[in-house]
């Protein structure tokens, strides 16, 4: 029972992870949607952070040390951050534009006014 209990941070990935795709999947506003998508990679972004760290490593910047912890994981996710908030600011961008254009963010209700037309 330790063993699973030990390993909380895959737990707390796992529910977030569900929890993102559970809202981008089953919602119909849009806002809601980008709110799941970034739960989501938020998600993705503790998963790699917990994997790049190694039990009494150091960072391998100077002196002698027996073990270090891999600087890459880290670096790539800076890079998905950056990613991740350029998508959520065009796909905001894309929402307030829909909004302006149709009076509404609601998939079901664009849905029935591209049926309308």
């Amino acid at each position: 029972m330790t063993r699973f209990l030990g390993l909380y941070n895959y737990w707390i990935v796992i529910a977030l992870m569900m929890i993102g795709f559970f809202t981008l999947t089953w919602r119909t506003n849009y806002v809601k949607k980008v709110i799941g998508l970034n739960i989501f990679q938020t998600s993705v972004f503790l998963f790699y952070i917990t994997m790049g760290k190694v039990a009494g490593g150091t960072a391998p910047i100077l002196g002698d040390y027996p073990v270090y912890s891999h600087p890459l994981p880290s670096v790539l996710i800076l890079t998905a951050i950056v990613v991740g908030v350029s998508t959520t600011a065009v796909a905001l961008s894309l929402i307030v534009r829909i909004r302006e254009t149709y009076g509404t963010i609601d998939e079901d209700e664009l849905r029935h006014l591209d049926d309308a037309a």
